[in-house]
């Protein structure tokens, strides 16, 4: 299993909006611990890998404010 193999499903948030809550990003985790992002519109469309240092400082962005909103 590599690094980016997707080890849990996808989720969305609770906090989705826009129509049908269809307009947002699913996440799920990867074996080395990062995430694995897609657009829950177009699920086949591709993903977005990130590691578990870059996924951290994400949320930690996130969590201080850091891109306004």
């Amino acid at each position: 299993m590599n690094h980016q193999s997707v080890v849990t499903a996808f989720q969305k948030s609770s906090y989705s909006s826009g129509g049908q809550g269809s307009e947002c990003l699913e996440v799920a985790h990867t074996a080395d611990g990062g995430r694995a992002v897609r657009d829950s519109k177009n699920p086949a469309g591709g993903l977005h890998f990130f590691g578990p240092g870059h996924w951290a400082a994400f949320i930690d962005g996130v969590k201080a404010g850091t891109f306004g909103g």
